[in-house]
């Protein structure tokens, strides 16, 4: 069964218990009131005509006149004054023991026969006991009682049905955003991995849901690309030194009798092995993190701390390098500080920047800054080098692309690769501004509260 069908049947249910609770209310407090309306009637006919008929007093009279003067008569009302022994012979209807026993024991009697109605009580007359009762018929209360039920029991079925059609209404409304993040996901397959759904402004669930089926598409873009990367070029990329290196062997096969040349194919067989080598590690470390990146520990690290470890780390690769670590927008809530993140990959990821920074700026000053704005983490960092060219920006993450101003600098061209998937894997996004003979500056943007 669909959610809104069962949202509406559920509703319609909810609806009908607390309107037949409602209508029980109503009913039992209305039936009780005017049956307690008409009982007092009878109950005040009841003393009135044994004070008239039982005791010898000077205001009979008075009271004779007054009750046909201000006493409506009620329809079939009749009087029994009998002996308390005689009751069950005298009366029109036999009435229950239990009506009888309350006679007894000194209290007024009630008893109701559909719309027909008695009341009695026992009093005494020197040594003799009487039991005085009096019926009577309610016909008009009896109406509007059964006139109430009537509308009750309309109203209840009325009131279901508009629960019904009220609910149909509402849980299409309130799952329309959900029907239409369906829609949307279904139109999202292999070939378009790129489209994302349409998340409205606020913290409700329908929000945090297209929110987190986002970050989903995100990491399975990622890890789609790294997979159709891996494959596309993983085999050129292979196979060039390794023909290389087959070549290169051959050649030494050919000259054993001149070491001078053995020697020189020996070196570019190692240089090529170790080219091979490099690749490969890196060709494993970007397929790793275009998938979970969970092969490590998360953990909470303070982002200015781990940007002292990289530093010291680069300048060992490059020990001619000048970086410098701005501080000065630092946030005053050290909490705005820490990340929940994969340290190894976020060093790596970080590493690689600043590594190209150094590389590519001759020696010249890198300057690294952070800072906190937004619920978002920054992390800057500027050289002063040989910069890219404009028509390479849209390239330089591709794996294995080099811009074209890189042919005095060794490197593979899956460094920038390498450190956006991380990036990604940690819901951040990378940005670049970067002008030719000028400069690069890349911006690191990580959200704070995952």
């Amino acid at each position: 069964m669909e959610i809104a069908k069962k949202i509406t049947l559920l509703f319609a249910i909810l609806s009908a218990i607390i309107i037949s609770l409602l209508s029980g209310f109503v009913w039992y407090f209305s039936n009780d009131f005017a049956f307690e309306d008409f009982y007092k009637r009878l109950e005040a006919r009841v003393n009135i005509n044994a004070q008239i008929k039982l005791y010898e007093d000077a205001n009979n009279t008075a009271y004779a006149k007054m009750r046909n003067q201000y006493l409506e008569r009620l329809p079939s009302e009749k009087e029994y004054i009998v002996l308390e022994g005689e009751a069950t012979k005298k009366i029109d209807r036999e009435l229950p023991a239990s009506f009888y026993n309350r006679i007894k024991a000194g209290v007024m009697a009630r008893y109701r026969v559909e719309n027909h109605f008695y009341a009695g009580k026992a009093f005494k007359n020197g040594q003799t006991k009487y039991i005085v009762i009096v019926s009577a018929s309610d016909p008009v209360g009896f109406r509007e009682l059964k006139a109430l039920q009537r509308l009750l029991i309309i109203g209840f079925f009325l009131s279901v049905f508009l629960s019904f059609v009220v609910g149909w209404k509402f849980s299409n409304y309130m799952l329309s955003p959900l029907r239409n993040i369906i829609k949307s996901v279904k139109k999202i397959k292999a070939e378009n991995l790129h489209l994302r759904l349409d998340v409205k402004k606020g913290n409700d669930e329908m929000s945090q849901l297209a929110q987190t089926f986002n970050n989903m598409l995100n990491r399975l873009e990622t890890a789609f690309e790294t997979q159709n990367n891996f494959i596309s070029n993983a085999s050129h990329e292979l196979r060039t030194p390794l023909t290389i290196i087959s070549g290169e062997v051959e050649l030494a096969q050919k000259n054993i009798s001149d070491p001078q040349k053995q020697e020189k194919a020996l070196a570019k067989i190692k240089d090529e092995a170790e080219r091979l080598e490099h690749i490969l590690t890196s060709l494993l470390g970007l397929a790793q993190s275009g998938f979970n990146g969970k092969n490590q520990p998360w953990e909470m690290i303070r982002m200015d701390e781990l940007l002292w470890e990289i530093s010291d780390s680069v300048k060992q690769v490059h020990p001619n390098s000048k970086i410098e670590i701005d501080l000065s927008k630092l946030p005053d809530d050290d909490s705005l500080l820490s990340l929940r993140v994969n340290k190894n990959l976020m060093k790596l990821a970080i590493s690689n920047i600043v590594s190209n920074a150094c590389k590519y700026s001759n020696e010249n000053l890198v300057n690294i800054n952070i800072e906190s704005k937004a619920n978002m983490l920054s992390i800057g960092v500027t050289d002063r080098g040989i910069g890219i060219p404009q028509s390479d920006i849209q390239h330089i993450f591709e794996p294995f692309f080099r811009a074209s101003n890189t042919g005095d600098f060794k490197g593979y061209g899956v460094g920038l690769p390498l450190s956006l998937n991380i990036i990604r894997l940690h819901r951040g996004s990378i940005a670049i501004k970067s002008e030719e003979g000028v400069g690069t500056e890349i911006k690191v943007l990580l959200p704070i509260k995952g």
